[in-house]
């Protein structure tokens, strides 16, 4: 969520469930706008909280000119000093899933990692990793790091239109949009994931009538597996709608209607429902 915009979007945030507050609100945006001009940013968003036992994470991030591939995350306890996040790796996305203690909201913890029993087909990098002891170990920071990228994989969000792709092939925010229509936004293929596509390139273009190249680069959420792992649901008489995601309860997205208006947040102890598709 853009920071600009705390303010504004308190009472759509409040909608989603969450609730930030108008003083936290100012001290965010002050923070981020300080951290945005030292880093050089094009802008800065608030991601959201990942809660702990003697502190919570707050999550925050930048980004150049291409918002997707240039992003920056940081972290911190006080919402004034922030701490940059690191990059995540191989190792630690193995292991992260198998990490089912809560956060302790201490950075350096250590946490062990035992009965590495791979749920996933036969993989040759998470085989080099489970070998040697039975235990493995992982810093905390660099589980932050893991759960915060498999959250944007999986729930992070944008309304179509809301980014395009330049011919040079970067991804920057469209200038020219003005949000979704009341019908368009009722349909779940006008939302896409904000990530790298994973998905071949034709899927969109086989199923849109209306497929422009420059905006439907990135995977819609109509396909996510299982189907209804999204709830939509609707407020302010229609005028506007949040995404709730089933694998990540806390992850929400907001959209006003007919406007460019949107945002994305989540706050919650960072632990995916794999129990979804048993609960649909």
């Amino acid at each position: 969520m853009d920071c600009l915009r705390l303010l504004e979007n308190l009472d759509n945030i409040g909608y989603t469930g969450m609730c930030i507050g108008a003083e936290n609100s100012i001290l965010l945006r002050n923070s981020l706008l300080i951290l945005q001009k030292e880093n050089h940013f094009h802008k800065c968003y608030y991601w959201g909280r990942i809660d702990g036992v003697k502190n919570d994470y707050f999550i925050a991030y930048g980004h150049g000119k291409d918002c997707l591939n240039s992003q920056v995350y940081y972290y911190s306890f006080d919402r004034m000093n922030w701490l940059l996040m690191p990059k995540t790796n191989a190792y630690n996305r193995c292991l992260t899933p198998f990490a089912t203690s809560q956060f302790q909201g201490i950075p350096g913890f250590i946490s062990k990692v035992y009965n590495l029993i791979s749920p996933f087909p036969p993989n040759k990098d998470f085989e080099k990793y489970l070998q040697g002891s039975v235990s493995k170990e992982l810093k905390e920071e660099d589980r932050l790091a893991a759960i915060v990228e498999q959250i944007n994989e999986d729930a992070m969000i944008i309304p179509r239109g809301g980014w395009q792709k330049t011919v040079n092939g970067d991804i920057i925010e469209n200038a020219n949009f003005q949000g979704l229509s009341l019908n368009e936004s009722e349909q779940l293929n006008f939302y896409q994931h904000a990530r790298l596509p994973q998905r071949k390139w034709k899927t969109n273009l086989l199923t849109r009538h209306d497929y422009n190249y420059s905006l439907d680069f990135l995977d819609t959420i109509d396909a996510d597996i299982p189907k209804g792992c999204w709830c939509l649901q609707k407020e302010l008489g229609g005028r506007l709608v949040i995404l709730m995601n089933g694998f990540w309860p806390g992850a929400a997205f907001y959209h006003k209607i007919n406007s460019s208006d949107y945002g994305f947040m989540y706050v919650g102890p960072g632990k995916k429902n794999l129990d979804l598709p048993f609960m649909i």
